[in-house]
């Protein structure tokens, strides 16, 4: 009986850690490659783009795999016909819809030096 618990509890040991390993390169300050993360998702980018466009309407600008929150996340950034910049973050496994922010300003991205 010892034997078959210890057994038991092993097997749940490797299941839940194989759970954990594809994003403990992360947690342990290794950054995951592009190539990484892409064979780590369900969820194409086309999927992405056409749920956050589902969601936010105006013009799609940029779409990238990041990790945030120790997952794999679509932002997808959307100008909307007010001229705010949206960001839809979508759940690259499964395709949800994480949240919907605006973009903060990125001080300095587009401005020229005054002369």
């Amino acid at each position: 009986m010892r034997q078959r618990s210890s057994l038991i509890l092993s097997l749940a040991v490797v299941v839940l850690a194989a759970g954990t390993v594809p994003m403990a390169g992360s947690a342990f300050g290794k950054e995951l490659s592009k190539l990484e993360m892409a064979s780590m998702v369900s969820v194409t980018i086309e999927d992405a783009i056409k749920t956050a466009s589902e969601k936010v309407p105006g013009k799609v600008i940029e779409a990238e795999l990041e990790e945030k929150h120790h997952m794999l996340v679509w932002e997808v950034e959307i100008v909307t016909p007010d001229n705010k910049i949206m960001e839809v973050h979508i759940d690259a496994k499964t395709g949800a819809v994480i949240d919907i922010e605006e973009e903060k300003a990125k001080s300095g991205r587009f401005k020229r030096p005054r002369s």
